[in-house]
């Protein structure tokens, strides 16, 4: 063969494989545009259900336990007396049971967004809500023996549910950002972490229903020594907590993979095109286990490109900020269920003057009143005035806007704390405070410090970044819930309350400033927003 036809030949491959990338590049780019153009359908309204589900049970477990814990301290507490009529938890006790949940959920948001990235959204989504359901059931069945108390048994169950929750946070969300059209996708989002105002919500309305179920067992019950029918309630509280679980597990484990996670990670175009037409269509996927695949070349996770990636200042920063963000939010988000007492004592729902078993009938109904009371007061409110800003505003400005406020009512209130707490009058401005404070934190950072990190974040970074963003919310929950806690009776019962609301007014303030280093990913791809040159990301091998 001549140096010409050889020169010729090679020429022609090259070409060909030119044409092969181009094709691989062109196909992916397209597919991708007719999600991001999708008008919304019933798979969307599918996706935001079954990933809400999962946030509504989260809540209710989370929530479950503040009026569960009262419970708890009434059949098994070795505390102090209640107004010499039962007994509560004592201080480790308390906090032991409640503080379990979030180092879980810590847990649980570092190693699942870590295994969604490297197996898959769908091979993970359903495992994190069969662990919520199952510690949820142990938690309903515990007892207790010689060598373990129960006490014991529901730290470690609540731990481990903790795991399930935690993995819930990135999964839903990514799940819902890579199936949602960019001009839906901050609603979608919005849609689903919602149900956790619902959760918190049916929580309380479902602890009403069973205290109002059980007034006359626990008016007949012996003695405030031996309440025997609160053991029964608060086992039926948590416990139903796993049932919306079960139902939305089947269709957990039968949504489809994500396009971009086949795509990108899996690099099989010709799949990912083929079910988003599936999807868009029929609002399901199949794979054919004998077509041949054709995988494309693209950008591999690793540690090495992890660090590369991230190491760049412009992709470092968005990071740093959605992380401090979300950490700044939840220290005072959790911290400010400190003040709740305050609240409850100051709308009429404190802590009752009866005795007797009356006084622990008296004492829960008004907890859970209270708690309806305020999560209809600032809490669902606030989801909603975002779910309608979303995409009009945009995520930055009304996260801006939380923190400013935050900042303002936080100083108001530390500041302002002893002239607020002094009078009935004066105290109705406290619980005016307290709501607008709960408003602007679910209009405002709260939901967007979920929304953010899954948008900004390259696919195959995309769930890992947002348990890492998460993971550092949830240490400012433990902080406020472990470290606030502990500080709020120092000189005194709620004595150093104040200064802990003047140090949530200094991290309000730092989120202002994290703010400012995240892009605005309202009406962008989620391509765009990778910080990656889209032309020939993929290409044939």
């Amino acid at each position: 063969m001549s140096n010409h036809e050889q020169e010729s030949r090679e020429g022609s491959v090259g070409a060909e494989k030119t044409n092969v990338a181009y094709t691989i590049d062109a196909r992916r780019r397209a597919a991708l545009q007719e999600i991001d153009d999708a008008p919304f359908s019933l798979f969307h309204a599918k996706v935001c259900l079954v990933a809400g589900v999962g946030f509504f049970t989260d809540a209710y477990d989370i929530f479950a336990i503040n009026i569960a814990s009262v419970m708890l301290g009434y059949v098994y507490g070795k505390g102090s007396t209640l107004n010499k009529a039962g007994q509560k938890l004592n201080k480790p006790q308390d906090l032991g049971v409640k503080v379990a949940t979030p180092v879980g959920t810590l847990v649980g948001q570092l190693l699942f967004g870590w295994l969604a990235d490297l197996v898959g959204r769908k091979r993970m989504y359903g495992i994190e809500l069969m662990i919520i359901i199952i510690a949820t059931f142990a938690q309903a069945l515990s007892g207790t023996a010689h060598a373990v108390g129960i006490i014991g048994v529901l730290v470690v169950w609540r731990f481990i549910m903790g795991v399930g929750i935690g993995g819930d946070y990135p999964l839903s969300a990514v799940i819902s950002s890579e199936f949602a059209s960019t001009r839906i996708r901050g609603r979608m989002m919005t849609a689903v972490f919602a149900s956790q105002g619902w959760g918190n919500f049916t929580a309380a309305l479902v602890a009403l229903i069973i205290v109002v179920a059980y007034k006359g067992a626990i008016l007949g019950d012996p003695s405030v020594d031996n309440p025997v029918h609160v053991d029964f309630m608060w086992r039926l509280l948590i416990g139903l907590g796993c049932v919306p679980g079960v139902i939305a597990l089947y269709f957990r484990l039968t949504i489809p993979e994500t396009p971009r996670f086949t795509m990108d990670i899996e690099r099989n175009v010709q799949q990912a095109a083929e079910d988003i037409k599936n999807v868009l269509t029929v609002g399901n996927s199949t794979v054919d286990p004998d077509a041949p695949i054709q995988r494309a070349n693209a950008p591999k996770a690793s540690w090495a490109d992890f660090c590369h990636h991230f190491g760049q200042w412009k992709n470092g920063k968005v990071l740093l900020g959605a992380a401090w963000s979300w950490f700044a939010l939840d220290v005072a988000f959790y911290g400010l269920g400190l003040n709740s007492s305050i609240v409850l004592s100051a709308i009429g729902f404190g802590t009752p003057l009866t005795s007797g078993t009356r006084l622990i009938y008296d004492n829960l109904h008004n907890i859970c009143v209270g708690n309806l009371i305020l999560s209809a007061g600032g809490l669902l409110p606030g989801y909603y005035f975002s779910f309608l800003f979303i995409d009009r505003w945009g995520r930055k400005p009304i996260q801006l806007m939380g923190f400013i406020l935050l900042t303002i009512i936080f100083i108001v209130m530390g500041f302002g704390y002893d002239k607020l707490t002094h009078t009935d009058a004066a105290k109705k401005g406290f619980v005016v405070l307290y709501c607008f404070a709960n408003f602007f934190q679910n209009f405002g950072p709260n939901t967007t410090t979920f929304i953010v990190p899954g948008e900004v974040f390259p696919t195959r970074y995309r769930s890992t970044a947002h348990g890492i963003s998460a993971a550092s919310g949830k240490l400012g929950a433990i902080i406020a819930q472990v470290g606030f806690a502990q500080l709020k009776d120092i000189g005194g019962t709620n004595a150093f309350v104040k200064h802990i609301l003047e140090i949530f007014a200094l991290f309000m303030l730092t989120g202002i400033f994290s703010t400012l280093l995240l892009p605005e990913t309202k009406g962008l791809s989620l391509e765009e927003l990778s910080n990656e040159d889209q032309e020939g990301f993929v290409k044939g091998n």
